[in-house]
């Protein structure tokens, strides 16, 4: 003999609860939450301690050095502390991106998110604003530098002229999307930094060897269009060839890097 026992539910849900389980996390709190995850990891944290030394030690070099103390400004010792961003700065965006993948935790992020894309956003957005923080932060050294070097008799300027700091924001930026263009293509933390590296290195070096490649090394050699970058004399044709340049090796590969992302099993 059987039977069967009719469970009463609620027709709906209570007020306070309705809509609960479907609320959408904003882009804003993605964003943060990135942010947060690009210091929760041992990588991470180290890369910010390292850049943060990094940028106080080419400040002690300029200003214990005879001839560039004698030269230091405030614009020098900003531009001089952003070579080891540019330079580390774009790993961490390569770290962010890889992340889900690498630690395993990509499963539990577009289970939270099932939106990918606005999950990528948000990584972008995060590399963006520590791109801008670490702007700021090394203008704050380079400002406590400058008053070191009055002291000793450095030049102690304080001008900077506006297309200079527009050109240090926008190398940073650029730079650090690159990386992490290059961990959404790959998404492969050790793979993705070997050829941040190597490739545009390598790009460089045949188009300063071989003459048939010097003229699309002119538009495509980020290495070589960022240089003018930063300075307060750049021209509206050096922009144009910076943003060419940028647009091939951070456009290009994020866009790939998308794709494969948004296609890719999660296991």
């Amino acid at each position: 003999m059987t039977g069967t026992v009719e469970l009463e539910r609620p027709a709906t849900l209570p007020a306070s609860h309705e809509g609960r389980g479907h609320r959408r996390a904003s882009l804003l709190t993605l964003t943060g939450v990135e942010l947060r995850k690009l210091a929760d990891t041992r990588a991470g944290l180290w890369l910010l301690i390292v850049i943060a030394l990094c940028v106080v030690l080419t400040h002690v070099v300029m200003l214990a050095t005879e001839e560039p103390r004698s030269a230091a400004n405030f614009a020098e010792l900003m531009g001089f502390a952003q070579i080891p961003v540019s330079i580390l700065l774009p790993v961490l965006g390569i770290l962010a991106m890889t992340g889900e993948w690498s630690q395993r935790t990509a499963l539990t992020t577009f289970a939270l998110v099932p939106a990918r894309g606005r999950v990528i956003a948000a990584k972008l957005l995060a590399a963006i604003v520590i791109a801008l923080i670490t702007t700021a932060v090394t203008a704050g050294t380079s400002a406590l530098a400058n008053l070191v070097a009055i002291a000793v008799d450095g030049d102690g300027s304080w001008t900077l002229q506006p297309e200079a700091l527009l050109g240090f924001v926008a190398l940073e930026i650029a730079y650090v999307l690159m990386g992490s263009a290059f961990g959404a293509l790959l998404l492969n933390s050790p793979l993705a930094i070997v050829l941040y590296f190597v490739v545009p290195t390598l790009w460089s070096t045949l188009g300063a060897m071989i003459s048939r490649l010097r003229d699309v090394a002119a538009w495509l050699d980020m290495n070589t269009t960022s240089l003018p970058i930063g300075n307060a004399d750049v021209t509206s044709g050096e922009w144009a060839r910076f943003g060419v340049s940028a647009l091939f090796w951070v456009a290009v590969p994020l866009v790939l890097g998308t794709i494969r992302i948004m296609r890719r099993e999660v296991n």
